[in-house]
């Protein structure tokens, strides 16, 4: 009898099982904001290799995963979200829902949405061009124009090629990282200007948080709103992005430009989109053609090849998907956020997950992108 039931069982599994790799998942819903849907197989994915995937999110094979969109062919073909341990900032709220209404860190994804908001205000008149010095903007720092800063360039901060002495390269909560030192300084500004050069500006690249809350206080100083002011009313808006927050850096009231930003999923995908199609929403030019052209272009090649390269606050990553070489721009965010954009393959992945601080997770947004371009082309 236990022979028998045991037969069942495993049979009962396998009838499960393949009836999940038959399942269609569900076209998204249209919520008339701009986004077109579909399904997969309308857009020729195969729908049993992104089941796996799904599935693989749902038994924690990829860990703590929020959210999975796919937008093919000018399509949103799938967005599936997922409940699991969040954090605001670094605070812990506990296990939340996911949905395409609910807030996500965007973590360092702030970053490429500063660097929109740069391209926007040069289109406007307000800054002259990516040449210009930055201590143009900072005259009430002149103490640290000397020793060849004086040379240093809206382009050099964009491109993370300062020169000046930063690491971020150590966990942030060890009191050696200098975006944790910035944030406790009491002037993110002047720490991040009285750093010293080790390299010479545009030689070299380092990741560096700090050249982005000065960027993000350029536009303060030239329009008179913050970054997050300006960033709703000169890129939300446009796009219909009606809900989102900035955390404000520790004990003040300024936006944390270079990690602080939270949207939905659904409107990190309009962002996506707005880069896709370069720069245009709709009709509207919101961001300026060249601006897109050369922040999805690297301007430096980085020392790990595997990295790739880096243009204005986007990186441009290195993969092999099926046997071919692809460099894709992407916003890359702590804890594993991602805007993927590729042109050729019409294709934009948004994934948003709770794994912040942890970077040797082996099933990541990598491997996960690595089996979505497997189910594509495939009827």
């Amino acid at each position: 009898m236990k022979i028998l039931n045991f037969i069942l069982l495993f049979c009962l599994l396998g009838f499960i099982s393949a009836c999940n790799s038959n399942h269609h998942p569900d076209q998204p819903k249209n919520l008339n904001d701009g986004i077109e849907t579909s399904t997969l197989a309308k857009v020729g994915i195969d729908e049993a290799i992104i089941n796996e995937i799904i599935e693989g999110i749902n038994s924690d094979f990829y860990p703590n995963r929020h959210s999975l969109l796919i937008y093919k062919d000018e399509k949103l073909v799938l967005e599936k979200y997922f409940t699991g341990q969040d954090y605001l900032w670094g605070q812990d709220i506990g296990i939340v829902e996911h949905s395409h209404t609910v807030l996500h860190d965007m973590r360092s994804v702030s970053k490429s949405i500063v660097s929109a908001c740069i391209g926007i205000a040069i289109s406007q008149g307000k800054i002259q061009s990516v040449d210009q010095k930055i201590f143009d903007f900072f005259e009430d720092y002149k103490q640290y124009r000397i020793n060849g800063k004086e040379e240093l360039t809206i382009k050099h901060f964009l491109t993370m090629t300062s020169g000046l002495e930063w690491n971020e390269e150590v966990p942030y909560d060890n009191p050696e990282n200098s975006e944790i030192q910035m944030d406790e300084s009491g002037d993110g500004i002047g720490f991040v200007l009285s750093r010293k050069l080790t390299a010479k500006p545009g030689s070299e690249w380092k990741y560096n948080g700090g050249t982005t809350e000065v960027l993000a206080n350029i536009i303060k100083r030239t329009t008179g709103k913050n970054i997050y002011e300006f960033a709703k009313d000169n890129l939300f808006k446009p796009m219909g992005i009606s809900k989102s927050e900035w955390t404000n850096s520790s004990g003040t009231n300024t936006p944390a430009a270079a990690s602080g930003l939270r949207l939905t999923s659904r409107d990190m995908l309009k962002f996506g989109i707005l880069y896709y199609n370069e720069g245009k929403w709709g009709s509207k030019q919101i961001v300026p053609q060249e601006w897109v052209w050369s922040s999805l272009t690297p301007s430096i090649f980085l020392a790990n090849a595997e990295r790739g390269g880096y243009g204005y606050q986007f990186w441009v990553l290195n993969y092999t998907m099926q046997n071919q070489e692809m460099a894709i721009p992407t916003a890359v965010g702590n804890g594993d956020q991602r805007i993927y954009i590729d042109k050729k393959n019409d294709l934009i992945v948004v994934m948003t997950a709770g794994n912040y601080d942890k970077w040797d997770i082996k099933n990541n947004s990598s491997a996960i992108l690595e089996n979505i371009y497997k189910s594509l082309g495939k009827k």
